[in-house]
């Protein structure tokens, strides 16, 4: 009985570990599927990545045939899956590419290198060309052996297309900036050079790597009379403003004074505030203003010459009225400048006043001398001084109107006035400062036919017909010139 019961309790012993070993296969069976379902669901959701994702990604064994690659690669290149299957990389690159490909394929399984970014030139099945870009690397087994190569590629043909445009726009700019007719320099906000093309070489005198890095103080570049001009100029850089034309004298390498003009813009470049201006050397424009200005002078000279021939001329004619044209000239002169008109108004003033009478010539020296009233056919003649002045001036050449203020110097405000009847703006400035002067000179002078009324009954006179034959704002210059300022017309 003891031999039964412990076979029988040896025989449960054994059931138990089958049963238990059983349980064991179940459960590594069933972790093993889950492994398995694991492993499926990882390879599907990554498949799922490299066939979603926008760049293409492959793989190639060691001699660079594809053993994979996910749509974009075909997509991309123009040919089917199919065709793409076991693919060799020299099929869609120029042999110069394959090479470049081929190199780095060597470098990579040469010296075990992780990864490395490439580029590199592909030929699509339509013969079109693309740029790519391509992080490449080693595929190894589970030994560590490398058994091929593996690719995430971008097309960046587009890139490549902007860069070349940049390229070239920065270089256009560059010859632009070293071959431009004036110097382009650019400075800190503490006036050291930054950069400086030929231009700049040639004015300054100083080489590119001698300005770079050195400031205008350091190098004496700016003349004593110019320093607080320049202080300026950079005080308003550093606040932001832009300034321009500004003329300034330089002293260049040689110690030779430089007359430059120059204009100035800040920008920002890097995070940082800098000036970008241009300089131009203006010596040979002071040198034609100065040469101009000599001119000028010598032609004011001999114009006012020739005005005096013909004062001398009217006055040759009529006696009595000697002095009249250049007193009435000077009066005229001093309203002008009384009203603060510009110095080319007063020039012109200057140049008409003298001769505004000069039609006088035209008309017979015994009406002009006539110690009587004229009669109103004389009189007539008179009047027509103006007309004929102007005929005589209308042809010569000045930068003043000079024959229209002969011709208006009788015109009058309300259009009372002759040869005719203009009115108001119809009447130039200088005309109606001439006309003034003329009345007040004549009336407080001697004439023939009648003593001198004097100057009050003159100044009477601009006052009572103030707007209406004479003009408001010069008939209040001339009033001030006599009351309050002490004019006195030369000989009276």
């Amino acid at each position: 009985m003891k031999d039964q019961s412990r076979t029988k309790q040896v025989l449960i012993q054994e059931l138990a570990y089958l049963r238990q070993r059983i349980q064991e296969l179940v459960q590594a069976e069933s972790e093993h599927k889950r492994t398995e379902e694991a492993l499926r669901e990882s390879e599907e959701k990554y498949r799922n990545i490299l066939e979603s994702i926008n760049d293409s990604y492959f793989e190639t064994d060691l001699r660079g045939n594809m053993t994979f690659c996910n749509p974009m690669v075909p997509k991309s290149l123009g040919y089917s899956p199919e065709e793409m299957a076991g693919m060799n990389h020299r099929v869609y690159m120029d042999p110069e590419n394959a090479e470049i490909v081929e190199k780095n394929f060597r470098d990579i399984y040469r010296e075990n290198i992780p990864s490395k970014v490439i580029s590199y030139e592909v030929v699509r099945k339509d013969r079109t060309k693309a740029h790519i870009e391509t992080s490449l690397s080693l595929i190894k087994n589970k030994d560590g052996h490398s058994i091929g190569y593996r690719g995430i590629s971008r097309d960046i043909t587009d890139r490549k297309l902007v860069e070349e445009a940049l390229r070239e726009s920065e270089e256009l700019l560059r010859s632009y900036l070293e071959n431009a007719p004036d110097g382009i320099y650019m400075n800190d906000l503490e006036s050291n050079f930054l950069y400086g093309n030929r231009k700049c070489e040639e004015i300054t005198g100083y080489r590119h790597e001698e300005l770079i890095g050195k400031n205008f103080l350091e190098l004496n570049l700016l003349s004593e009379n110019s320093l607080d001009k320049a202080i300026q100029l950079l005080q308003a850089n550093m606040e932001g403003k832009s300034t321009g034309p500004d003329e300034i004298d330089l002293i260049n390498k040689e110690g030779r004074l430089v007359p430059v003009e120059i204009n100035t813009n800040v920008v920002q470049r890097l995070g940082q505030r800098i000036v970008i201006a241009s300089v131009r050397d203006i010596t040979d424009r002071k040198q034609a203003e100065e040469s101009l200005k000599k001119t000028l002078e010598s032609l004011r000279r001999a114009v006012g010459t020739t005005i005096q021939v013909m004062v001398s001329a009217v006055e040759a004619r009529d006696p009595y009225t000697a002095g009249h044209q250049t007193r009435s000239a000077d009066l005229a002169r001093a309203i002008a400048t009384e009203m603060e008109l510009s110095q080319d108004t007063i020039e012109a003033i200057r140049m008409a006043g003298p001769i505004h009478d000069i039609g006088k010539l035209s008309i017979p020296a015994e009406i002009l001398s006539k110690p009587k009233k004229l009669t109103e056919i004389e009189f007539s003649l008179i009047k027509e001084h103006a007309q004929k002045g102007y005929e005589m001036l209308k042809d010569v050449e000045s930068p003043w109107p000079l024959a229209q203020i002969v011709y208006q110097h009788h015109e009058r405000m309300d259009g009372s006035g002759y040869p005719r009847k203009l009115k108001g703006e119809e009447i130039i400035m200088e005309a109606r400062i001439i006309a003034v002067a003329d009345v007040v000179e004549a009336m407080a002078s001697h004439r023939p036919y009648r003593p001198a009324l004097g100057i009050d009954v003159a100044l009477e006179e601009i006052e009572k017909n103030r707007g209406t034959h004479y003009d408001n704002a010069v008939v209040d210059a001339c009033l001030r010139l006599f009351r309050e300022k002490g004019f006195q017309l030369r000989g009276n």
